[in-house]
């Protein structure tokens, strides 16, 4: 693909592109059923004019959206090339990356969007956002590994396709999933029903996750065996985690002292992917999130790795990103209001 000035419009800061689609690729893997993902192309690019005419297409117009449009496609091919179909939101994360990059990321959409982790039950479990390809390679580069997020970044879903990746490929003998049962403080004594009553709705999400990732069929003989132990964070005490892929999940509802013990639990050829939200924190009294303190204390020791996912990682419906905005924006005009106010008082 060549970009050259147009001929009809040769002023400054004008460009034109052409690109040929392979006769592989049909035209509607390219620009949807209906020209949906062109629409979509259209509306990200008001700038450049984009014709298409038979498998040919051209873009006219501001030289910065044209090269851009051009990678766009450039990527897209690759993607394609894979067998890997384009969807609308892989289309608009592949326009939100070439945005964000500047003169070229370290990674590119089609490096992001063809990453496999795992497949299981037909469906294939990959990095969505350029956040989350280097949230999963740092997992396969530190032995610790923090993922510190809004809802719906995938921080907890993708450390857990890791830890199934891991036990498969026998780099681990076991995984051991875990997060405080902070609702139910110190009262499970009270709750009706036997231990594993008690604790289950607090574990349910990570059931749920391992239900999408292993045979269900499978899941009560691995769990019989030890190989796969999902339990409250009060279970890690006094423990050495040898040999083991951890995830700790909903970490802001760790009390520092929790958060210490859980990372002291470390043993040998194991590794520890560390999830939460700062901003969800449920711990009584106004207890200090460990989450929140760790990163002062830990930032910077070696063979650890903080991950810090925001609102344009969310891989769930797209309002679910446009809340945390808004939630983010008025919590944010809240605090300015409270110094205001002080500094009135004073």
């Amino acid at each position: 693909m060549t970009q050259t000035p147009t001929a009809q419009n040769p002023a400054p800061g004008q460009a034109r592109a052409h690109f040929t689609v392979p006769a592989r690729h049909p035209m509607v893997a390219v620009l949807g059923s209906g020209d949906a993902l062109l629409r979509v192309i259209e509306k990200a690019f008001p700038k450049a004019d984009i014709h298409v005419r038979g498998n040919q297409v051209s873009a006219v117009g501001d030289a910065v959206e044209v090269a851009l449009v051009q990678r766009l496609f450039d990527e897209m091919m690759l993607v394609l090339r894979t067998g890997q179909p384009m969807t609308e939101d892989a289309v608009e994360r592949s326009i939100a990356m070439l945005k964000a990059s500047g003169n070229g990321p370290d990674e590119t959409p089609a490096e992001v969007l063809t990453q496999n982790i795992l497949s299981s039950r037909g469906r294939t479990i990959r990095p969505k956002t350029l956040n989350q390809k280097r949230y999963v390679d740092a997992i396969d580069k530190n032995t610790i590994v923090f993922g510190i997020g809004p809802a719906g970044t995938g921080k907890t879903y993708l450390a857990m396709a890791k830890a199934v990746q891991a036990l498969q490929s026998k780099q681990v003998s076991r995984i051991i999933l875990t997060r405080p049962a902070v609702e139910a403080g110190e009262r499970l004594g009270f709750l009706p029903g036997t231990l594993f009553d008690k604790i289950d709705p607090y574990l349910r999400p990570l059931y749920d996750a391992l239900h999408d990732m292993i045979d269900p069929d499978s899941i009560p003989r691995l769990m019989a065996a030890g190989t796969i132990e999902v339990a409250p964070l009060a279970y890690m005490r006094g423990r050495t985690l040898n040999d083991a892929f951890v995830v700790l999940d909903e970490a802001q509802n760790t009390t520092t002292e929790q958060m210490k013990m859980f990372l002291t639990r470390l043993g040998f050829d194991s590794k520890i992917v560390i999830t939460g939200d700062v901003t969800q924190v449920d711990l009584p009294g106004g207890a200090k999130s460990g989450l929140r303190q760790v990163q002062t204390i830990l930032e910077g020791v070696p063979d650890i790795h903080f991950s810090r996912l925001t609102s344009e990682d969310v891989v769930r419906h797209k309002l679910v990103g446009r809340i945390v905005d808004a939630y983010e924006k008025y919590d944010d005009s809240q605090d300015a209001q409270q110094s205001r106010n002080g500094y009135q008082r004073k």
